[in-house]
């Protein structure tokens, strides 16, 4: 992120903290600075690592709440996906994001068609939908150079892997079972 666009961000967060009573702390600017600064979608523990560094006397729970924080201010994202540890994202827009399998690695998909998706009627369900993300799992470059030619060389038509079922989902598996009607 350029230093202008930071510095943007970091006056937006002093704004939201100002409009809802909360302190501008240094511990809370250090955190926000750090994802900024980042390319990556970091952990609560790798964000904490990297804060550290700079505020030695700072705790694990604090940088955890300062994360809810910043996410309940929208100026991050939570990223859950099954299996990992959550992951924040400073890039708010609506957006998708391939997910490596095998090292979790999370890269930001620039292809914009997804957003246009359709959301279901789910009223009968009493839910309203306030937002989507989705994401595409899968294996990185590095990954697949690591375990060779075999992964790119045998795939099937449609871009799936023959050990990839044709319709792979994230959701556990009770909730499979409940269709939304179309």
């Amino acid at each position: 992120m350029d230093r202008e666009s930071k510095q943007q961000r970091v006056k937006r967060l002093e704004r939201l903290c100002h409009e809802r009573g909360l302190p501008v702390t240094m511990q809370r600017r250090t955190v926000f600075e750090m994802i900024l600064d980042r390319e990556d979608h970091p952990t609560a523990d790798q964000i904490y690592d990297q804060t550290r560094k700079r505020i030695h006397t700072i705790s694990r729970t604090t940088v955890y709440r300062i994360l809810d924080t910043l996410v309940g201010l929208t100026l991050i994202t939570k990223i859950c996906h099954p299996g990992s540890a959550a992951r924040f994202d400073p890039r708010t827009h609506q957006h998708d994001h391939l997910v490596c399998l095998h090292c979790e690695t999370i890269l930001d998909l620039k292809e914009t068609r997804s957003s246009k998706v359709a959301w279901p009627d789910v009223s009968s369900y009493g839910f309203v939908i306030h937002d989507h993300h989705i994401h595409f799992r899968g294996l990185c470059a590095n990954c697949i150079e690591k375990r060779g030619a075999e992964e790119r060389t045998t795939q099937r038509p449609g871009g799936r892997h023959p050990r990839t079922p044709a319709r792979a989902t994230t959701r556990p598996i009770a909730k499979q079972k409940r269709r939304i009607p179309s």
